[in-house]
C-alpha cells in the first residue's frame, strides 16, 4: 500500500484544454503599444476615475493660486 507522493505520472499527463475567450486581441490604437484591445472591458471606470482625478488636481493647483 503505497501512502504519500504518487509514483506514476499518470495524473501529469492529462490532456491541457484551451481556453477560449471572446476579449479581443491586439492593441486599441495599431501603432501603439499601450493600451491592450481588452482595457475597456477590464477597467470600465478609467474614464471617470480620471476625470475626477483631473478637476481634483486642478482645484488644488487653482486654490494654491490664490
Amino acid at each position: 500500500m503505497n501512502k504519500g507522493f504518487a509514483t506514476n505520472n499518470s495524473v501529469s499527463q492529462k490532456i491541457k484544454k484551451k481556453i477560449i475567450s471572446n476579449e479581443p486581441k491586439g492593441r486599441l490604437i495599431s501603432w501603439s503599444p499601450w493600451p491592450p484591445a481588452n482595457f475597456q472591458t477590464k477597467y470600465p471606470a478609467f474614464p471617470f476615475v480620471l476625470t475626477v482625478i483631473i478637476i481634483v488636481i486642478g482645484q488644488w493647483y487653482i486654490s494654491l493660486l490664490r
